[in-house]
């Protein structure tokens, strides 16, 4: 090649370069928002706080580093497994109709990629916790947990509890960041995943108000498509009653939470009281604020609390 043929050429060459960089950017934003990553924030303050309560203080920072690439790409995973089987249903939906696969912004293929890619991230991430701190329990849970946290879209072609059974996948994650600290369970990490599973279930049961005729019409499973709305929202209610007697409970089977947890409890149960508040039979306008923003609000709040009192 010659150095005018090299001159031209070089300029092409950065230029498919600056594409194909600009395009995996552009689908990165799309699969971002699509799986809806700022709802990690809902599970994960749950998952430090048993981080920092079963390390009594401060975690070693590789521990921490593990747990929170474990916790991205468990739930990325779950998401776009999520996403690939319900793409049909979605299609249905005129809520969902404009998600990525429906709305033909990315494909089945890119899906796929993520979803083989995250999993092994993840195996290799809990592996890490046996090479580095001879803790095997992490790696033999890991292909389960994927396939627990993978089996939810499945559930509301067949159950009702599906729900609850979401509720339980994003409650695994302080019973597993736990385990990942200490190897073994406890009373705490059980009590905090009683009161994640019955949180998330009574919201995603308020959320699922909002499908109902297209729940009804496809034959989907849910609380709202057999009850009816007013009646799944009373649902709703009772559940979150568990969860509130959950975090109690919690606070008093651990030593170190006091004044500064109590108060994250009474701050949580004042949302939960409000969420219900904004969502009724014949106004679901509000679903959208009652969903984020009481309970992100509420997992933050309560999680940041709950381990400034690790350190009281």
């Amino acid at each position: 090649m010659t150095d005018i043929q090299t001159a031209t050429a070089s300029p092409d060459l950065k230029s498919e370069i600056s594409d194909l960089r600009s395009g995996f950017v552009s689908r990165f934003k799309v699969f971002a928002g699509d799986i809806k990553i700022h709802h990690t924030v809902f599970a994960l303050p749950f998952a430090l706080l048993s981080t920092f309560l079963a390390a009594g203080g401060m975690p070693k920072a590789g521990i921490l580093l593990l747990i929170l690439i474990c916790m991205v790409t468990a739930r990325t995973v779950a998401m776009a497994v999520n996403r690939l089987l319900d793409a049909k249903l979605d299609a249905r939906n005129p809520r969902t109709a404009r998600r990525a696969i429906p709305g033909g912004k990315l494909t089945v293929r890119f899906y796929v990629m993520a979803v083989v890619l995250c999993s092994a991230t993840f195996v290799a991430a809990t592996a890490g916790f046996l090479v580095l701190y001879h803790n095997p329990w992490p790696l033999i849970c890991s292909v389960p947990v994927l396939a627990f946290l993978s089996a939810y879209p499945l559930l509301k072609r067949f159950t009702r509890l599906c729900h609850y059974w979401l509720g339980a996948s994003l409650a695994l994650a302080p019973v597993c960041a736990w385990v990942a600290v200490k190897g073994n369970l406890e009373l705490p990490p059980l009590w905090m995943f009683v009161a994640v599973l019955f949180w998330t279930a009574g919201f995603d049961i308020i959320y699922a108000c909002q499908d109902y005729e297209v729940d009804v019409r496809d034959g989907l499973f849910s609380v709202p498509s057999k009850l009816g709305v007013a009646k799944a929202l009373w649902v709703a209610r009772l559940t979150h009653m568990v969860c509130a007697a959950a975090l109690v409970l919690l606070g008093f089977s651990t030593p170190r939470f006091g004044v500064v947890y109590f108060s994250g409890v009474a701050l949580a149960l004042a949302l939960l009281v409000t969420e219900h508040s904004l969502v009724s039979e014949k106004n679901l306008s509000r679903i959208g604020l009652a969903f984020f923003t009481m309970n992100g609000i509420l997992s933050i709040a309560l999680g940041t609390l709950g381990i400034i009192d690790v350190f009281v």
